[in-house]
């Protein structure tokens, strides 16, 4: 299954390599924090400081497995590049919806 952070329509079940799902955990608190750190970026006109952590999500989502926080990531880093506040506040608001709806699941088996 996918991890559509289109749909708005239950949870997203991620399935993690038991060899990182140590650091999930962890890789989702700094996720929380980025929302909070973007929307400050943003509130303060740091679209340079936006497009830093969008691009650091963009590189980093996949390798643990989020397409989606690749995907918004993404869209920040070029919303900043435009200068864009309305367009990274959407994707701040898609980001902490996405991160409310993982569901982490290890091995492809249980969810944790």
């Amino acid at each position: 299954m996918t991890d559509s952070c289109r749909d708005d329509e239950g949870s997203i079940p991620i399935r993690v390599d038991a060899e990182i799902a140590p650091l999930i955990p962890g890789f989702l608190a700094n996720r929380h924090k980025d929302v909070v750190s973007l929307l400050d970026a943003v509130d303060h006109g740091d679209f340079e400081a936006a497009r830093i952590l969008g691009h650091s999500m963009k590189g980093s989502g996949g390798g643990y497995g989020f397409d989606g926080i690749t995907d918004i990531g993404a869209e920040i880093e070029t919303a900043a590049k435009r200068n864009d506040s309305e367009a990274i506040r959407s994707q701040v608001k898609a980001l902490s919806r996405y991160l409310t709806r993982v569901e982490i699941v290890n091995d492809g088996s249980s969810p944790t």
